[in-house]
């Protein structure tokens, strides 16, 4: 059976909810981070992207890009109770939901819950449910398969839909440049480009054999790509298996100077973690355990630089967390003379608890 998924995405959804909520803002260019050297844009609305402001872009550049615009702190407490509301819409027609963030998510409607007729009838329904419950709009995309959907979704945005039946995928994605295909970056995108593959059009004459050849198996995923082919299926939410906390700094710091961050990101994340284990015995969850501590670093140039240990005995408390994380700084191999602008403390692979066992290092 041909599946039936609906990628749903909500337009400028923090700048929307911020606009929603003081009328003084709707029709200005908003932007939504803090004001600061430091700070990154969380979401800027249509009014401000018409200035070139995208998330992501730092606060600083887009004070010069639109000196008029307004900054909103960002309220995440607000933005994730308004997407519980639209969780709960979803889930009026299906079950099968795959949130990819607080503001989309994918949505499989083969065997809906509703008695509506077609996906397309319930993209249109769920889209009026939002705006009627949270007077917010929703672009949705409606295709046979998740990458073809996420991609349609953004045709008729803000506030839009577009269907992509089975029999229209391949004329639909022949026009669109490489740089539109999931896990096509801008790295990928210029190795392809000195190719004088642009297009997926492109990708399809040069056969699957060439890209196997050139790129293995990433070449043979290209090629399943090019032609409308996706058979991952809807995922619902699954248990985190990661918690992590993280924090931009306020100057930039050289490595002997962190520890008192990252012991205050162990705690951070110590805290998540028990609030995790509590909402685990609500759902009637097997009890958890985390394995691997991590610890992130982003240089003052941006480099990302992630360490990780599996030990002997995981964590016992915030403090023992802190001692793993100070302890992956030797790992780090760079010149002392390096500085860095984040640094960020998780618990990875959480499976359930069974007895303490000798773990090998993960490295």
């Amino acid at each position: 059976m041909t599946r039936k998924v609906i990628h749903v995405d909500m337009d400028a959804f923090y700048a929307s909810v911020e606009q929603r909520d003081d009328p003084s803002l709707r029709g200005r260019p908003g932007v939504v981070a803090w004001k600061g050297a430091r700070s990154v844009v969380c979401a800027a609305s249509y009014e401000a992207r018409v200035f070139g402001i995208r998330s992501a872009m730092p606060a600083i550049r887009a004070e010069r890009l639109c000196p008029d615009a307004v900054f909103v702190p960002p309220d995440f407490v607000r933005y994730k109770q308004v997407s519980r509301q639209i969780r709960a819409i979803f889930e009026r027609h299906t079950p099968l939901v795959e949130p990819l963030s607080l503001d989309e998510a994918y949505l499989d409607v083969t065997a809906p819950l509703s008695d509506l007729p077609t996906a397309t009838d319930i993209a249109r329904s769920i889209r009026a449910e939002i705006r009627e419950t949270t007077q917010l709009t929703a672009s949705a995309g409606v295709a046979p398969n998740k990458f073809v959907a996420k991609i349609a979704s953004d045709f008729r945005k803000p506030d839009g839909l577009f269907v992509v039946p089975p029999s229209k995928v391949e004329a639909f994605l022949a026009p669109l440049p490489v740089g539109r295909l999931p896990g096509v970056g801008r790295v990928t995108e210029r190795e392809l480009d000195a190719l004088g593959l642009r297009s997926v059009t492109d990708l399809r004459e040069a056969g699957r054999d060439a890209l196997v050849e050139r790129f293995g198996r990433w070449g043979r995923r290209l090629h399943e790509l090019a032609w409308g082919i996706d058979e991952h299926p809807v995922e619902p939410e699954r248990p985190h298996t990661q918690i992590s906390s993280e924090d931009t700094l306020e100057s930039d710091v050289p490595l002997d100077a962190l520890a008192p961050h990252i012991e205050r990101m162990a705690e951070r994340t110590w805290a998540a973690w028990t609030r995790q284990r509590e909402r685990d015995a609500l759902e009637q969850r097997p009890p958890r355990r985390p394995r691997t501590v991590v610890l992130k670093l982003k240089t003052s140039d941006f480099r990302i630089l992630p360490r990780s240990l599996t030990p002997a005995r995981v964590p016992g408390d915030a403090a023992a967390l802190a001692q793993v994380a100070l302890a992956l700084r030797t790992r780090v191999e760079l010149p002392a003379s390096t500085h860095y602008r984040l640094v960020g403390v998780g618990l990875a692979n959480l499976g359930e608890a069974g007895p303490q066992v000798e773990l090998f290092d993960d490295a």
